[in-house]
């Protein structure tokens, strides 16, 4: 099934700088970790857009501890996502730049704790550029996606030092 990507995917095996575009996201809180929770993070958003005849993009973002999942919504839809539920909240992010690292496999802690250590390494060792808030996971794929074919990225926000000396991908 395809769906719109809020933006372009960094390629498995690769570290980039890019842009995420300004966009309206559905967010999805929970009490435990993002691995403890993900089942019950996903529901309610899955819901939500259902409820309001809401088109499904990719991908979805999610933070860690405490554990949260965010759905993007199509910039042709915005008008159907404006009020908050229970248990989703709407919100409006900003134009974002990131460092991303893509990976292929399971959407496990511990892949995600693989590619973030490659992504933190990787950030570390630019003198123009440092991480700022925590990294978070971004998954392309769907659960009934076989483990070996799944894409996902870790993602850090960032902030130039010397705007000359970095060229950044725009989504």
């Amino acid at each position: 099934m395809a769906y719109e990507q809020a933006f372009e995917q960094t390629e498995p095996n690769t570290t980039e700088l890019k842009e995420l575009p300004a966009g309206r996201l559905l967010e999805s809180r929970g009490d435990g970790s993002y691995f403890e929770s993900s089942g019950s993070l996903f529901g309610p958003l899955f819901r939500y857009i259902q409820k309001n005849d809401i088109a499904m993009t990719t991908p979805v973002e999610a933070r860690m501890d405490p554990g949260a999942m965010y759905f993007w919504v199509s910039s042709t839809q915005e008008e159907k996502a404006t009020s908050d539920t229970a248990n989703v909240r709407v919100i409006d992010v900003p134009e974002r730049t990131v460092a991303s690292h893509g990976s292929r496999g399971s959407y496990s802690q511990n892949n995600f704790e693989k590619a973030k250590t490659i992504l933190l390494d990787w950030v570390n060792n630019q003198s123009n550029i440092e991480a700022i808030g925590e990294p978070f996971g971004v998954y392309w794929n769907g659960p009934f996606t076989p483990w070996f074919l799944k894409t996902f990225e870790v993602q850090v926000e960032i902030r130039l030092k010397d705007t000359e000396a970095t060229p950044i991908k725009r989504s």
